[in-house]
């Protein structure tokens, strides 16, 4: 049997995983999905009781019967015949997605994460809602497109306690979290355009990043520096200070149980804590990166990653989703 991550060549965590595996002898293959259609060949015969589920990517032909474990890591969208234009494309994108999201579902591989819960958790209403339910405290939140509603959230608040953030961002976007500054009030009715998600901001004493791999809890506190921009640990990373913490275990297993929920066996939770000691939940990435955090404090979360997939592939029957 083997081990598959659903990825691309450039990717530094795929790459990472893939050496540790390798090590223990179970050298994983990599599938790009952006190879689909134009240099990847899907085939899915069914008759009767046989079946047969392969795809060729320049030549070579991966079998996906017979994976045992596929990371659901950084799927690619799908890469069209240049020529194809307009509704076409459209609709030649479509047929791409079914056929191959078919596959992905009809295997008996055991995922991390599950694509259609991985589809779901990334959801912010989700998360903090069913964060919520379960315990855990969350800031005052809304989101909206009402620019009466986000006025009067603000307003409740001030602008100086108040920050925004995107529901999802890409690298040609911002992505920090922002307090909301006096001027931008005037901008307010631009939220008509597209809903944005307003906070109350959470004084902190540490944020800490939760990466979760399955039932292996691993917790690091992040410090930033005095006078270092306080809404976002990600816009100064030189400037933080990592090392691995320990959770209350109320804290972690209210996070376990929401992972449950989710259908995930992993993601990485941000968390702050409060200066008076709470643990406010902000969001789970169901394919968070963990290198930044394994580099600066010395936590080997890529050996926890090639843990998991390897507990998976030898016996399947281990764990349960």
């Amino acid at each position: 049997m083997a081990i598959a991550i659903i990825s691309h060549a450039g990717d530094d965590h795929a790459a990472a995983v893939t050496r540790a595996l390798s090590a223990r002898g179970r050298t994983p293959i990599l599938i790009d999905t952006a190879a689909f259609p134009t240099r990847a060949r899907l085939s899915c015969s069914l008759a009767g009781d046989a079946r047969a589920l392969s795809l060729c990517v320049e030549g070579e032909t991966v079998d996906l019967d017979a994976l045992n474990v596929i990371w659901w890591r950084r799927p690619q969208p799908y890469a069209l015949d240049p020529n194809i234009d307009g509704e076409v494309a459209s609709f030649v994108y479509n047929e791409c997605h079914e056929a191959l999201s078919g596959a992905w579902h009809s295997l008996r591989a055991r995922w991390v994460n599950p694509p259609a819960a991985d589809e779901v958790a990334h959801h912010k209403p989700l998360q903090l809602a069913l964060a919520s339910e379960l315990g855990l405290k969350i800031p005052a939140t809304l989101i909206t497109n009402d620019p009466a509603a986000a006025r009067a959230f603000i307003e409740e608040r001030g602008p100086e306690q108040t920050v925004y953030k995107t529901f999802l961002a890409h690298d040609g976007h911002w992505r920090e979290t922002r307090v909301l500054a006096g001027d931008e009030l005037a901008l307010l009715d631009c939220v008509r355009l597209a809903p944005v998600i307003f906070q109350e901001f959470i004084p902190s004493s540490a944020d800490l990043r939760v990466t979760v791999f399955d039932q292996d809890v691993r917790a690091v506190e992040i410090v930033t520096a005095p006078g270092e921009y306080p809404y976002d640990y990600r816009v100064a990373l030189d400037a933080v200070t990592m090392r691995a913490t320990r959770l209350p275990r109320p804290v972690k297993t209210l996070l376990l149980r929401l992972m449950k929920r989710l259908g995930l066996l992993y993601g990485a939770i941000d968390l702050r804590r409060t200066p008076s000691g709470e643990y406010v939940f902000l969001e789970v990435n169901p394919a968070g990166e963990f290198l930044f955090v394994q580099e600066r404090s010395g936590e080997d979360l890529t050996a926890a990653m090639a843990d998991l997939l390897w507990r998976l592939d030898i016996d399947s029957s281990a764990i349960s989703p």
